[in-house]
């Protein structure tokens, strides 16, 4: 997309006129809206400083947050990675997630 475009995909989701917004490790830096409150990684990212910077977007100021990482066989080798790097466990989705939100 050029950068256009991308200005007014972030307007429309800064106002609550978009709810979904779908994006790569490009914009991980560079949202800061406040009304996220659940982050899905449908892919790990390739460096592991990005994974603090994407879920980050959810739970910002103090406000609860979920991420949900969807994980292959492929991913476990990074979530590991991920989780040495902050010092955390990632755990399952519970059944209860509606509980989380």
């Amino acid at each position: 997309m050029d950068q256009n475009t991308r200005d007014i995909i972030m307007r429309e989701f800064r106002s609550g006129s978009s709810r979904v917004l779908i994006t790569t490790d490009l914009l991980a830096r560079g949202i800061d809206v406040q009304q996220v409150f659940l982050v899905i990684n449908y892919d790990l990212p390739i460096q592991p400083e990005n994974y603090l910077y994407r879920i980050g977007r959810s739970g910002r100021f103090g406000r609860k947050g979920v991420a949900i990482n969807f994980v292959t066989k492929d991913d476990e080798r990074m979530l590991s990675v991920i989780q040495r790097f902050y010092n955390v466990v990632v755990e399952e989705l519970p059944t209860n997630v509606a509980d989380l939100l």
